[in-house]
């Protein structure tokens, strides 16, 4: 067995001009960016995916100069194909034991290999080897002191990287306006999203009375923007992560400005269902690549849980600005329902131009030429499947209780078990995608075989961080079928059963959205102070409480004694939720994942709201049908209540049995990935 390359790095490492192919590693503690040259002439590497063309595979050690070379082996990694989680891997250990080891990596062949020309190494040296002589060795050495003494910022444009142009720890430099301005235009864009499906459904009744509509086409009014946005979420963040992010945003933000305007000039309920649906393609496009945009801009710490809490903020208060508006021009202002639509695409515009100006490019993935077709491709059949299955799976949510027969209809029944099986389909599609990617063939002329593009969403991704995001992504499910049906239930409590007016409601419910406010602002700053178990549980405790409260409720008590406590606590559990939640995705994703991370969060929020809402209507309807006639039917809307309540109690103890032992979400310190990062964490004393 023969080595490639033998490489030792300290401090830093300038590789030699005639390098072509280039493996970065960063210390992410120092800020300075380790370039290992690998093998002159070639190379792969897609994500970090394969590393040398004709190498066999590759070893990793971390190494102490100071002891023997038999003693010397910390952490070895041999016999494995490099992926992205390697890669990963080794970006880490510099960050744990720079300041006393060195990195070593050695690229391993039976045949035509190069071993590095000896050379005594001087103290914790840098040493490589090129085929060069060991005149040209001295000379590479004094370049490379010179160099270290440049600041990092500097010595990192030495040489180019197949891997990401900008690494985790060197984000785009900008200024400080320009970093809020961009918060403060993700966070119009949350806004936005919010107070287009809040505006709307106070003016139903006006469209209703426009169009003379029937009921059950009013409903699909309301339900075609979150059903389209919801479905297109995983492939909408995928297509950003892969061709930008920046890209993205801007294409969602066009498209929903133009369709926001074209709703308010329809000119009949069919065409509005239409409108509102495209309307959700451009939300698809715009909320994960907006949290793709300030993960990627803001590494872990107090900055990022403020972006994050602010951008988070946008949903109350967009809620509450939706609800008031769209009452408030419905009945003021000639155009009436329309006049929302107008207002909203006018904001939507200024998102698009706030985008344009403070958003960075952000990071270029570079690829060799031999393998980006392969790495740019996108897994459509994977996409067709799985959105699929979003539309059936929403559609039978939303029209079980509604069909003529309810659940026993045939074609509600139909196609649940069409939509459960495409989810079937897609789960074993990416599984296979996957493991043929991590053993992918080489072609007998040297290049990768292409011919299966990537997996649009890796299975591995849910058991990140020992399954703690697959335990993140049920609590947000559990905490959004709890408040969302119990916002539901709540309206129409006060407005059916109690009496009261739209605008009376919008009223009691208005201290909710400050309430709400008020939650991101504390999870903002304490969010590398607080741990993950007691942000996650106070929300869904808070959830839990305000179902409590409306489930025992006594309409002739004050407003005060139940409504307003529960009115107040109902949104903690969405908002920390949230914002802990979002925090948490992103660290434990990779760079190139965050807008996919952030829409299965996404999406996964989505479908808890319809599943909350269509299992406590099944309860609410059984409930009321076992009524005698005349019958107070306050006892339904308190089932439909300790429904919601059950939902709450569910996310409060699995976040109490799965975040135990979890630091704050907002902390610095990277969070295990895969097994071999595990062992590393493990050494150094860390908890994920």
């Amino acid at each position: 067995m023969a080595f490639g390359v033998d490489c030792f790095l300290s401090l830093a490492f300038v590789t030699p001009p005639s390098c072509r192919s280039v493996f970065a590693a960063n210390a992410l503690t120092s800020g300075v960016v380790y370039d290992v040259c690998l093998r002159e002439g070639g190379g792969r590497n897609v994500e970090g995916e394969g590393v040398c063309k004709d190498i066999g595979r590759l070893e990793v050690d971390l190494f102490n100069p100071s002891l023997s070379d038999s003693s010397s082996r910390i952490f070895p990694l041999l016999g494995k194909p490099l992926d992205r989680n390697h890669y990963e891997t080794m970006t880490r250990i510099p960050s744990l034991y720079v300041a006393f080891m060195s990195l070593r990596l050695r690229c391993v062949s039976d045949s035509q290999a190069r071993p590095c020309p000896e050379r005594p190494r001087r103290g914790p040296s840098i040493y490589t080897g090129m085929n060069s002589t060991t005149t040209d060795m001295d000379k590479e050495l004094e370049k490379m002191e010179s160099e270290m003494s440049r600041p990092p910022s500097q010595a990192s444009k030495l040489s180019p990287s197949p891997l990401p142009s900008d690494t985790d720890d060197l984000k785009p430099q900008r200024s400080t306006i320009k970093a809020i301005t961009m918060v403060l235009v993700m966070t119009l864009m949350m806004f936005v999203n919010t107070g287009n499906t809040t505006s709307v459904s106070i003016t139903l009744p006006a469209i209703g009375r426009e169009f003379q509509a029937d009921p059950s086409l009013l409903q699909w009014i309301m339900a075609a923007y979150p059903l389209s946005s919801g479905c297109l979420l995983l492939v909408c963040g995928r297509l950003a992560d892969l061709y930008g992010r920046k890209k993205a945003y801007l294409i969602g933000t066009t498209l929903l400005a133009a369709f926001t305007l074209s709703c308010g000039f329809a000119n009949n309920v069919l065409t509005l269902i239409i409108l509102r649906g495209f309307q959700g393609i451009g939300a698809a496009a715009t909320i994960p690549a907006s949290l793709g945009i300030l993960a990627d801009s803001f590494p872990p710490g107090r900055s990022r849980s403020l972006a994050f809490a602010t951008f988070a903020a946008g949903a109350p208060i967009g809620a509450a600005f939706g609800s008031a508006a769209g009452g408030a021009l419905t009945e003021q202002t000639s155009k009436t329902w329309r006049s929302s639509f107008y207002l909203f695409a006018a904001v939507n515009v200024l998102c698009f131009i706030g985008g344009l100006l403070s958003i960075d490019n952000g990071r270029k993935w570079k690829y060799e030429d031999n393998d980006a077709a392969g790495a740019r491709r996108v897994d459509w059949l994977g996409a067709f499947l799985i959105s699929a299955a979003l539309v059936l799976i929403l559609f039978v949510l939303g029209e079980g209780e509604t069909a003529q027969k309810q659940w026993a209809t045939s074609y509600i029944i139909a196609l649940l078990v069409v939509g459960v099986l495409l989810v079937g389909v897609f789960i074993w599609w990416q599984w296979y995608l996957e493991k043929v990617q991590n053993h992918r063939p080489q072609e007998g002329n040297g290049t990768w075989n292409n011919r299966l593009p990537p997996p649009l969403m890796k299975l591995s991704l849910w058991a990140r961080a020992k399954g703690r995001f697959a335990a993140v992504i049920a609590i947000v499910f559990l905490t959004w079928s709890s408040y969302m049906a119990w916002t539901f239930w709540v309206q129409l409590y006060f407005q059916n059963y109690v009496g009261l007016t739209p605008l009376q409601t919008v009223v009691r419910l208005f201290p909710l959205f400050v309430a709400g406010t008020l939650c991101d602002a504390f999870v903002g700053i304490m969010a590398n102070h607080v741990s993950m178990i007691v942000i996650t549980t106070m929300g869904t405790l808070g959830t839990s409480i305000a179902c409590l409260l409306f489930a025992i409720v006594d309409p002739k008590v004050t407003y005060w004694a139940y409504c307003f406590p529960a009115v107040v606590l109902s949104v903690m559990g969405v908002e920390l939720v949230y914002t802990a939640g979002t925090l948490y995705i992103a660290k434990i994703s990779l760079p190139h994942e965050q807008s996919l991370a952030g829409a299965l969060f996404q999406t996964m929020a989505q479908i808890g709201t319809s599943a909350g809402i269509t299992i406590s209507t099944v309860i609410f309807n059984r409930i009321t049908s076992n009524l005698a006639e005349g019958e107070d039917q306050l006892r339904s809307y308190r089932a439909a209540q300790w429904t919601c309540c059950a939902f709450g109690l569910t996310s409060m103890v699995l976040s109490l049995i799965v975040f135990r032992g979890v630091g704050v979400p907002g902390q610095k310190k990277s969070i295990t990935i895969n097994p071999a990062e595990r062992a590393i964490e493990e050494k150094a004393g860390g908890e994920v």
